[in-house]
């Protein structure tokens, strides 16, 4: 279904591609429509919808949010970050966009067609869509015409919400561009966040809800359920902290006062939960839905950044790592991103999600498998069949997305195809109990964080959770903390949480703390339970699996490992006599004894104080183009009021 969508849309975008012209400017490489006439495009349901498409382009263009933004944004955070970092190579360029302390000159980003031009010229593609429907389009009479404006108001939102977050203060564009606005300055995001959260109350008036119309039956579309949840989720972004040119701190505009944007949220997450156009389903089923191309909409997921075959780098990104063309891909990558290691046991041992989202392993190299050919689709493929192999703990990665889920064989070095998921249900949820939390206090909110644990934890532990955090609204808004990071580990929502919060330097510490804890020989504090080593042995069909022992999916003859010594508890003891039964012991918190969580890593998490680094600043290549309009004075040039 996904392919059949995706070639639809190629074909269109190539057909969209002859009526585009270039102009560039101080902040954007942005198109013209020249051989077409505007009234005739965006008069005609075909024509219209392939400029609704051509916004697209702009996400997955190679150094836009394909290649630049999803892999460095958000890392690193205090549950996430890269493979991993260390103090030493501070300066290098992909360790620098996220160590806190990024300089304008960063070589990843600097440069006329990375992310900051690319959202712009979506932004400008978005921006001439909406003039000419709002002109030409019958909006009024024609709802299919009025979906399409609606989700030219929402990718716009989109990308200028991801702009704030990234670079705070921005030049604000909402027409097309002309010979008159081509250079313009920092606008305070105040005034951005008050227009997208307009421009998206509009949009919900055009959107269909999830399979109300043929067009919202994918989530690669925009639907209302996802309108309301971005709606509410720059809600929350407009009325938290962030750094500005006078500190670190909330908006000062009344209109965007935490109560009003509270209230926002919880309406918005409301009307989805109410509708009942999502479900919530299974946790990994989300995931493996999306390994699998399945962008049936009604599901999780409300909308995600549509990606083709050829296109995209999430898994090569947060997937788990692959050394080598193997049985399960032709790529070998993935494991850029990973948890931190601390994250894998703060978990409950019954919490399901930290063996979907943390894993300890990577596959094998050539010379731990062998030669083998593999057919898909009718195309050969010359792999090695590998199997699992332990990593260390500085080197777990995500695993709620997996090459050895997905249906399909990847065939580009390095893109995946696999889609980036921009919300799902289960944050609207939260959202909503996180809202209702402070407006009406945490009995009320508790509803609305049930359903997310019932389907993780087992029942008594869910009831103990809810005395604990019904205890009070701090104690509820803690948990809130706590479980947004248990649910969303790796897909890049915490930095912006802990922004918005007002909490990043303190969780930051604390994590700088917890990983000092679980680094020490022996482990200190919550890690001292842990045992040194971990026992392993590869699965056999029929084997008898001792007790507390683990596998990270469906176990697969010579290829899964068995594993002891990950839960709180476990002892090498224990580890040792399971040596009868074919179990190897491997160096975990040690390597030649000495510690793998070394200060220089744990000094490379963020180099100087979160809260007043926590943005990027523009580039040099468009500070120099702008004509003296943008600057990284002060705070990289941020306004103050």
């Amino acid at each position: 279904m996904k392919e059949e969508y995706k070639m639809k849309n190629y074909i269109k975008l190539s057909i969209m591609a002859l009526s585009l012209a270039g102009m560039t400017s101080c902040d954007m490489d942005s198109p013209s429509i020249s051989s077409l006439d505007e009234s005739s495009v965006f008069a005609t349901y075909s024509l219209a919808e392939a400029e609704i498409m051509s916004i697209h382009v702009s996400f997955g263009e190679t150094n836009s949010y394909r290649g630049r933004f999803l892999p460095y944004y958000g890392i690193n955070s205090d549950i996430e970050w890269i493979v991993t970092p260390t103090y030493e190579k501070r300066l290098e360029d992909k360790y620098a966009l996220s160590n806190y302390d990024t300089p304008a000159s960063n070589g990843q980003m600097n440069t006329e067609n990375n992310a900051y031009a690319k959202f712009y010229e979506g932004i400008e593609r978005a921006n001439l869509a909406i003039k000419g429907l709002r002109q030409f389009g019958n909006v009024e009479n024609d709802k299919n015409m009025a979906q399409l404006l609606g989700e030219a108001l929402t990718l716009r939102a989109v990308i200028y919400n991801d702009l704030i977050k990234a670079w705070g203060d921005v030049p604000a564009r909402f027409e097309p561009n002309t010979s008159e606005n081509l250079y313009l300055p920092r606008t305070n995001r105040d005034v951005i966040y008050k227009q997208l959260l307009a421009d998206l109350l509009e949009a919900e008036d055009y959107c269909y809800w999830p399979n109300e119309n043929a067009i919202t039956r994918s989530t690669e579309r925009i639907s209302k359920a996802f309108v309301k949840g971005l709606r509410a989720r720059i809600a929350l972004y407009a009325g938290g902290y962030g750094l500005r040119g006078d500190g670190y701190r909330r908006s000062k505009d009344p209109e965007l006062a935490p109560n009003l944007m509270y209230q926002i949220a919880k309406q918005e997450c409301l009307d989805i939960i109410n509708q009942g156009c999502n479900t919530l389903g299974e946790f990994k089923d989300n995931f493996t839905k999306l390994c699998q191309d399945d962008v049936s909409a009604g599901g999780e997921s409300l909308w995600e950044i549509p990606f083709s075959e050829g296109r995209g780098r999430v898994l090569y990104t947060y997937g788990v790592r692959h050394q080598v063309e193997d049985q399960y891909t032709y790529q070998p990558r993935g494991g850029v991103n990973g948890p931190l290691p601390t994250l894998f046991y703060d978990y409950d041992v019954d919490d399901v999600r930290r063996d979907i989202t943390c894993v300890p392993y990577r596959w094998g190299a050539k010379e731990d498998g062998v030669a083998a050919t593999v057919n898909s689709n009718g195309v050969n493929f010359n792999v090695y069949q590998v199997p699992q192999v332990m990593s260390n703990p500085t080197a777990m990665y995500f695993g709620k997305l997996r090459y050895e889920w997905m249906k399909r064989y990847v065939t580009s070095t390095n893109d995946d195809g696999i889609n980036w998921q921009y919300m799902r249900l289960a944050d609207v949820y939260l959202m909503a109990a996180e809202a209702i939390n402070e407006l009406d206090g945490p009995s009320a909110a508790w509803q609305y964080m049930k359903p997310i644990l019932d389907r993780v934890l087992p029942a008594a532990k869910v009831s103990t959770l809810q005395s604990k955090y019904t205890a009070s609204k701090t104690a509820f808004f803690n948990g809130i903390v706590d479980q947004r990071a248990f649910e969303f580990a790796g897909e890049m929502l915490r930095k912006a949480d802990l922004v918005r919060w007002g909490n990043i330097d303190e969780k930051m510490a604390e994590a700088k703390s917890k990983l000092q804890d679980l680094g020490s020989n022996p482990r200190k504090g919550d890690y001292a339970d842990l045992p040194e080593k971990v026992y392993v042995r590869l699965y056999e069909k029929d084997m008898e699996i001792p007790a507390g022992t683990l596998m990270f999916d469906t176990p697969v003859d010579g290829e899964t490992l068995v594993i002891y010594g990950l839960n709180h508890g476990d002892t090498d003891d224990a580890g040792k006599n399971l040596k009868d039964a074919g179990f190897e012991s491997k160096g975990w918190f040690l390597s030649n004894n000495e510690p793998r969580i070394t200060d220089d890593i744990i000094n490379g998490l963020y180099t100087v104080q979160p809260s007043t680094h926590c943005l990027w600043p523009i580039w040099t290549t468009f500070v120099e183009n702008s004509n003296n309009m943008l600057n990284n004075d002060g705070t990289y040039g941020q306004l103050s009021d």
